[in-house]
């Protein structure tokens, strides 16, 4: 990103080049924080997690590694009934347990939690998609409906460029390095969004909640871990599924959605054409996940 610097601008706005407006002044930071609670699961670990909406049907919403509840809050902005989000073992307040850790251990805690608030439908964002499938494992029937947005990984570990994301994530948040963090995270980014109020205020709030809470040394060995032996184990889970890729995604490559379309047998693809999606095709993905969510 041309002239990133950290901390941000004092008025928090662009800083332009040359005659004529800067990037657009679109796109939408994560939600803000609501508070939340700690609540302790069969295999002893507290997790973190907010409950919202009222009613059936109850979903489970998995964040990315990294991530958290008020990142995978908008995917749930339109679905209807009680929404549940939690933070994974290592992230936010919830407990970080002698590690290292597998998708297995995730796989517990996003089950604990979905047993705990009765959910009948899950959501999955990449590491969050990867525990999911994970959990289909043992249990194919366990969810009525499924959504697996940018899955990262299956049977074979993640390539390289994510490895290297995920380790310079995990070391700027070791080491409190603000400027560090910063530049991992703009990449989280759309080229269009950075340097905006938006994107500055989705840096700060990401940045804030990272450097507050942390993210433990357990989670280091994930990104060098598959959920799955094989895809063809998930031939079990019969459940209606929607998966969702984006072209040019160094961190969720199409293929690995594609792969997961093909094991699942009710599954329905679709591919957007670029990353990003949150900001730039905010409405129609709002729209997709609750039509499938809401059936």
């Amino acid at each position: 990103m041309r002239g990133f610097r950290w901390p941000p601008p004092p008025d928090g706005g662009p800083r332009t080049w040359g005659p004529g407006p800067g990037a657009p002044r679109t796109g939408r930071p994560a939600l803000p924080e609501p508070e939340t609670e700690l609540v302790t699961t069969p295999h002893d670990v507290r997790l973190e997690r907010l409950v919202t909406g009222t009613g059936d049907p109850v979903t489970v919403f998995a964040h990315g590694l990294g991530n958290g509840i008020a990142t995978t809050r908008p995917f749930g902005s339109a679905v209807t009934g009680r929404k549940i989000f939690f933070q994974f073992r290592g992230h936010g307040r919830s407990d970080s347990p002698p590690g290292p850790w597998s998708y297995l251990d995730l796989a517990r805690d996003l089950r604990a939690i979905a047993d705990l608030g009765g959910a009948t439908r899950a959501f999955g964002a990449s590491l969050g998609a990867g525990a999911l499938c994970r959990l289909l494992v043992e249990s194919p029937e366990r969810f009525e409906r499924l959504v697996f947005f940018l899955p990262a990984v299956l049977d074979t570990p993640r390539g390289e460029v994510a490895r290297a994301r995920l380790t310079d994530l995990l070391d700027a948040v070791a080491d409190g390095d603000a400027s560090a963090l910063a530049d991992v995270v703009s990449l989280e980014l759309p080229p269009a969004v950075r340097n905006t109020p938006a994107g500055w205020a989705y840096l700060r709030q990401r940045l804030d909640q990272l450097l507050r809470d942390g993210l433990a040394p357990g989670l280091a060995s994930l990104p060098e871990q598959a959920p799955l032996r094989d895809a063809a184990v998930l031939a079990g889970v019969t459940a209606p599924a929607l998966v969702i890729g984006c072209a040019g995604d160094d961190l969720h490559p199409v293929a690995v959605a594609e792969q997961l379309a093909a094991a699942l047998p009710q599954a329905t693809l679709h591919v957007y054409d670029r990353p990003g999606v949150l900001w730039t095709e905010r409405a129609d993905l709002r729209e997709r996940i609750s039509t499938f969510l809401n059936g």
